[in-house]
C-alpha cells in the first residue's frame, strides 16, 4: 500500500534529484523536517517496497516503480498549483504550501478534471515545467542563475525554487517573481549581486541568487 508518508518520500527524493542535490538520508532528513531515525526506517520499508534503491555509500535512488509513482505525485501538484493560480487567484508564492496540503486528497478523476480544464504541460505559477527539471536541462534551455549571471545584462525570471515560502515572502517583495524583469548591475566581492527590479536596487545573496532562473532578454534598461 503506498500511504501519504511513503508519495512524500518519493516525490522528495526525484525533487532533491532535480535540484542536483546529493540524495542521502541526512538531506531527506532535512527537506522533510523529520529525524535521522524516521528517514532510516522510512527508506527501510521503501526498498522492501522495491521503490528505492539505498547504495553501500548511502546514496538513495528511485527504482522504476518509484519514480513512476513520484512523477504522477508531481504532476499532481502541478495542476493543483496551476488551479489555485489560474482558476482561484491565489498568490504565487502561497500556492505551494497549499498544493502539498491538497495532493494527497485528490482522487484520479478530479485529477482526470483539472488536466482537462487546465491542459497538460505549461508551467506552475512558480514558472517551473511539470517534470522536474535538473540544472543541466535548464541550461540547455539557455537558462542560467541569475548568480552566475552577466552584469550589464537584463533578463526575464523563469522559474525559482519553491519549497521555501519565506523566500518566496522575501523574492516578491523585492519584484522578483516569475516573468518579471530584472537588470544584473553588479557582482560583488562577497558574492552578493545588486540587481535592478521594478521595486528598485535589490542586492541578493547566494542562498537566493542561487534559486532563481533567468533567461537573456532585449529590452530597455529597468
Amino acid at each position: 500500500m503506498i500511504t501519504r508518508s511513503k508519495e512524500d518520500y518519493l516525490k522528495s527524493i526525484l525533487e532533491a534529484e532535480s535540484e542536483g542535490e546529493e540524495v542521502i538520508s541526512a538531506r531527506l532528513a532535512d527537506w522533510l523536517k523529520v529525524s535521522p531515525p524516521a528517514v532510516t526506517m522510512a527508506l527501510r520499508r521503501l526498498k522492501k517496497d522495491g521503490l528505492v534503491r539505498v547504495e553501500g555509500d548511502g546514496h538513495v535512488q528511485l527504482t522504476a516503480a518509484g519514480r513512476k509513482i513520484a512523477r504522477k505525485l508531481t504532476l499532481r501538484h502541478h495542476l493543483i498549483e496551476r488551479m489555485l493560480s489560474e482558476l482561484f487567484g491565489m498568490e504565487w508564492w502561497k500556492v505551494h504550501d497549499e498544493a502539498e496540503r491538497l495532493e494527497h486528497a485528490v482522487s484520479p478523476d478530479f485529477e482526470a478534471k483539472l488536466l482537462a480544464k487546465l491542459g497538460p504541460g505549461g508551467t506552475c505559477p512558480h514558472g517551473n515545467l511539470s517534470e522536474m527539471e535538473s540544472p543541466g536541462s535548464r541550461r540547455r534551455r539557455g537558462l542560467i542563475l541569475i548568480a552566475d549571471a552577466t552584469p550589464g545584462k537584463t533578463y526575464t525570471v523563469s522559474g525559482i525554487y519553491e519549497r521555501d515560502r519565506r523566500l518566496l515572502e522575501f523574492l516578491e517583495a523585492r519584484g522578483i517573481r516569475p516573468q518579471a524583469k530584472l537588470r544584473l548591475l553588479e557582482r560583488n566581492y562577497d558574492q552578493t549581486v545588486t540587481i535592478r527590479t521594478t521595486a528598485g536596487k535589490v542586492v541578493l545573496g547566494p542562498p537566493a541568487a542561487e534559486k532563481i532562473w533567468v533567461s537573456p532578454t532585449f529590452t530597455s534598461q529597468l
